[in-house]
């Protein structure tokens, strides 16, 4: 189940908030969110609820052990043994038929390629984990004594499939004791319905443009088409992720958690170091807090940290090298930018801004073609590398048709919602008449909104969600 279905939006999300507010007191209400946590993950795949509980208690008992032995040896024993036992799960999971997949085709083997299906959000559920046992073992958070609690922060519904990634350390004392007020429920509300409009209204189409125009044989695709296409995969790939980001962050508010913000309008960076502090922000942070900085972060090796964290950034986004050249591919960049090029980019937002956009979306095409022969392909093709043409008629005609959406999805890239809601909190601080004014509008917002994103989802055969299995 996902967030931007028909069955979430008017069946198990009234349902629950319903019960919600019927219960009084965390306790009950932990328990419910609990329970409709595991049948949200198990409503699609309940035979990998055991995996996730299994990951939970292993790090739950690791965490008593490292408060029981604080200062000990067995303390780090114990962190160790969690650390490794819950990232085996991912690697099996996740990573074992890549491994298979290449030594077939270095030794001649034949190991299955697909040994298990993917379990969904275990990239996610599994970098929690391992940041509460972390984050005890350092002593910035008490040791949680109840397995329920912790199991709440793993399998909490609004950001397991997804994120963004949450520490144990920002939401353990929401775990205790939280209220939900009105102004709070609203702004959940219309964060939700943001991310939904994001989803099905404008990654949805671009990802059924970019399909038709990179998805299919390249070799009848222009240069025009080829761009085109990248384009507006890069927007189906941030309406997506920031879209869900949105949803999840808008279902916290609801229930009386408070998220981390995960994108901040990263297509405005002026640098590549600018994007990665805009794009995806709790990954970010994760790899800083729990590897760069652990490796020695910039005192010592620092471009080895930086090609250590980078490489398995691009692997955690999936188990292909496409991927791992994908995450690479930012560590040059990166470090070009460390070593000379980010100073002169200071000095230049224009220049800079032109840049970041032209480096972001051609890596994108490592992230979108995990076939290394139409990767190279489609780079020929950019680059006017493959002899075909510059523009072709079909593409011509597309673009013309598409023109509107593209403009829209330009300016919805923009912080131009964020100037809006300051202009209305504004407006609605001077007096009472302009407070109901202001409320009417946001009100009318969200109804507009999800009265044509339900009538989008009603009428589609085409909604994907891009990081639902990573």
């Amino acid at each position: 189940m996902v967030f931007s279905s028909l069955n979430f939006m008017y069946l198990f999300l009234p349902v629950c908030l319903l019960l919600h507010f019927a219960l009084r007191g965390i306790r009950a209400r932990n328990y419910l969110l609990l329970v409709m946590s595991l049948l949200f993950y198990g409503w699609g795949e309940p035979k990998w609820i055991i995996l996730m509980l299994l990951t939970t208690l292993i790090d739950y008992g690791a965490g008593l052990l490292v408060d029981k032995y604080r200062g000990q040896k067995q303390a780090k024993w114990a962190l160790a043994g969690a650390v490794v036992i819950t990232l085996s799960f991912l690697a099996v999971f996740k990573y074992l038929g890549f491994f298979n997949q290449n030594f077939n085709g270095i030794f001649g083997t034949q190991l299955p390629e697909q040994p298990f299906t993917l379990p969904i959000g275990i990239s996610f559920y599994t970098f929690q984990a391992i940041t509460y046992v972390v984050d005890v073992y350092r002593g910035q958070t008490p040791v949680q004594r109840s397995y329920a609690k912790l199991l709440l922060y793993v399998a909490l519904f609004p950001q397991l499939i997804a994120g963004p990634i949450v520490r144990y350390i920002d939401i353990a004392e929401q775990l205790e004791d939280r209220r939900v007020t009105l102004e709070g429920f609203s702004k959940g509300i219309t964060r939700f319905v943001t991310g939904l409009g994001k989803k099905v209204l404008l990654a949805n189409i671009a990802g059924q443009i970019a399909t038709s125009l990179i998805g299919g044989d390249l070799t009848q695709a222009s240069v025009l088409g080829a761009w085109a296409g990248i384009l507006a995969y890069a927007f189906q790939i941030y309406f997506d992720f920031s879209g869900y980001s949105d949803m999840a962050i808008g279902l916290g508010h609801m229930f009386g958690f408070t998220y981390v913000e995960n994108f901040n309008y990263p297509y405005i960076s002026k640098s590549i170091t600018e994007f990665w502090r805009r794009w995806h922000i709790s990954l970010s942070t994760f790899f800083r807090d729990y590897v760069y900085i652990p490796l020695g972060g910039n005192r010592r090796h620092q471009l080895r940290n930086m090609f250590i964290v980078w490489a398995l950034t691009g692997l955690w986004h999936g188990a292909s090298w496409n991927f791992v050249l994908w995450g690479l591919y930012y560590f040059v960049f990166l470090t070009i930018e460390k070593l000379f090029l980010g100073k002169y980019l200071k000095k230049l937002p224009v220049v800079g801004h032109i840049y970041a956009l032209l480096i972001v979306v051609v890596g994108w095409v490592f992230f979108y073609f995990d076939d290394m022969s139409r990767l190279g392909q489609m780079l020929r093709l950019m680059f006017g590398l493959s002899g075909q043409a510059g523009v072709s008629p079909t593409d011509t005609i597309l673009l013309k048709n598409h023109i509107v959406f593209f403009l829209v999805a330009i300016v919805a890239c923009l912080p131009v919602s964020k100037l809006v809601k300051g202009l209305l909190v504004r407006f609605a601080r001077r007096g009472s008449a302009q407070e109901i004014a202001a409320g009417a509008v946001s009100i009318a917002y969200d109804v507009v909104l999800l009265f044509f994103s339900t009538a989008a989802l009603v009428g589609a055969s085409y909604n994907p969600f891009l990081y639902f299995r990573f």
